[in-house]
């Protein structure tokens, strides 16, 4: 491993995998070494389109010989953002319409927040128990792990928990409440997919005591499940959308979508009252907009459902208790954690990436790109068997 790596660059475990990066293509990531990595993981879901997809670093190239940051948010008309934002609103059901963009997950969630707080002047915040939303520190509050925040107190005030799926829990919900926060899919927790027409009840819910349902679909958004955003399964429109990862193939980007009457919130009283000098960046948003064009003019979004099936009819192993998720966003569950870690870092010497999910330690992570052949599915599964036919390390 390098060790100007460790040296110099922060790290965020006492044992980073260390992989020296040569270049990356399609679903390929290579070392220094000239070894070929099939990748099943996309940078965390974040690379939607595979690695440096042509039209994407062609949109990239465009632009950057144009202009690159010319001014904060919101002042200036730059074409990128606009035509991006216009095409998103285009996608979505009324009345998510209006855009904030911002440079990552987390930076959406926050801002989720100050709109859901500042629209409806209430202070409670929702969350769910084992949710994932971000690290900063308005998401860690809503993060029901103590264990991964409990060092980093004090947080937000006035958020509570909700178990996700329980029904008889949505009568923590109530008058009080400004926000109730969700993913789509709970993500770190496992790839949790919500049951029962759970998401429509705490739609109505919230509908009820006048509360705002925040969406987070950072992780399952831009056709991981089979459609352009995961709540389209689920009969279910959120007051606020979250987004990211996936949205620019592996450029730092997120965005929350609300009604103009809802966003706003945010232009007066206070003026300015949520700023980023990046968001909207037009590098960044030109990659928004190639990737969005190709997933609409493409059939990777609905070719996603037809893969997810192609993983189960392979990936069928004793050692497999279940298969978790939608489209090509997948866990397998094992049976425990030693498993996990043996077929994680045995793969990675077979030159397959997997990883791990943050709250489940049974979970082994399936999400490659959407752009990722049945012949190279074939040929990752395959690697997997083996490891698991073969003895734990």
């Amino acid at each position: 491993m390098n060790k100007d790596f460790l040296k110099y660059q922060a790290q965020t475990t006492p044992h980073p995998l260390g992989m020296q990066i040569s270049h990356a293509k399609g679903s390929y990531i290579y070392d220094t070494s000239g070894n070929a990595h099939l990748d099943f993981v996309a940078g965390v879901s974040a690379c939607s389109l595979g690695h440096c997809h042509p039209k994407v670093v062609e949109a990239i190239s465009e632009q950057v010989q144009k202009y690159m940051h010319v001014m904060v948010y919101g002042e200036y008309v730059q074409s990128p953002a606009v035509a991006y934002t216009k095409l998103l609103a285009e996608q979505l059901p009324r009345p998510l319409k209006t855009t904030y963009l911002v440079n990552s997950g987390t930076e959406a969630i926050e801002g989720a927040l100050k709109l859901a707080r500042r629209y409806t002047g209430r202070t409670e915040i929702i969350a769910a128990h084992n949710a994932y939303h971000g690290n900063t520190m308005g998401s860690l509050s809503l993060m029901g792990f103590e264990d991964r925040k409990s060092v980093f107190r004090p947080l937000l005030p006035d958020v509570a928990f909700i178990h996700f799926n329980i029904e008889q829990e949505l009568q923590r919900i109530t008058e009080k409440t400004a926000c109730v926060v969700l993913e789509t899919i709970q993500g770190g927790a496992g790839f949790i997919l919500p049951k029962n027409g759970y998401l429509k009840k705490v739609r109505e819910r919230c509908n009820n005591v006048g509360a705002l349902l925040i969406l987070d679909e950072i992780q399952p958004g831009f056709g991981r499940t089979g459609t352009l955003f995961a709540f389209r399964h689920y009969d279910c429109i959120p007051d606020i959308l979250v987004m990211g990862k996936g949205m620019a193939s592996g450029l730092p980007v997120g965005a929350f979508t609300s009604s103009s009457k809802i966003m706003g919130a945010l232009q007066d009283k206070p003026k300015l009252g949520h700023i980023t000098t990046f968001g909207g960046n037009p590098v960044i948003a030109a990659a928004c907009l190639a990737t969005m064009k190709e997933l609409l003019n493409s059939d990777l979004i609905p070719a996603t459902l037809a893969k997810e099936e192609l993983f189960r009819n392979l990936l069928v192993h004793p050692k497999i208790k279940e298969i978790r998720g939608k489209g090509l966003m997948l866990a397998l569950i094992l049976e425990n954690d030693v498993e996990v870690n043996h077929l994680v870092m045995q793969a990675k010497e077979k030159n397959l990436i997997l990883f791990w999910l943050l709250f489940e330690p049974k979970a082994v992570r399936i999400s490659p790109p959407l752009t990722i052949s049945n012949q190279e599915i074939e040929q990752g599964c395959a690697i997997i068997l083996d490891i698991l036919n073969g003895p734990l390390q």
